[in-house]
């Protein structure tokens, strides 16, 4: 499967194993700003971990996507997220970068 349906997929069912199986050991995910959010596997765990625990009614949509080689750059809708600092309701672009078959990196712009 796809790594981004694969990630989706897990997030919406809030699978935190099968969902860091989508990134690389090494992701490095920043939001629009460049500012790093998760650095490694263990920091996606901590807070991904916390979002799917607390959050569940979460659901996530693709609501466009294009593919240029590596890339991908997706508009995303979120809703029922439920973290401090975080918006319930989440409308994004999301570029990805994959290889191996895995996400290496993902800048996200709210």
């Amino acid at each position: 499967m796809d790594p981004i349906e694969a990630q989706f997929a897990a997030a919406n069912e809030r699978d935190l194993d099968r969902f860091a199986a989508a990134y690389v050991d090494d992701i490095v995910i920043e939001d629009g700003t460049g500012q790093v959010l998760v650095r490694g596997q263990a920091e996606l765990r901590t807070l991904y971990g916390r979002l799917f625990a607390q959050s569940p009614q979460l659901h996530g949509e693709v609501v466009s996507r294009i593919r240029v080689g590596e890339y991908a750059v997706d508009e995303e809708r979120i809703t029922g997220a439920n973290l401090e600092g975080w918006p319930t309701e989440i409308h994004s672009a999301v570029v990805y970068r994959l290889s191996g078959g895995k996400i290496v990196y993902a800048r996200i712009m709210i």
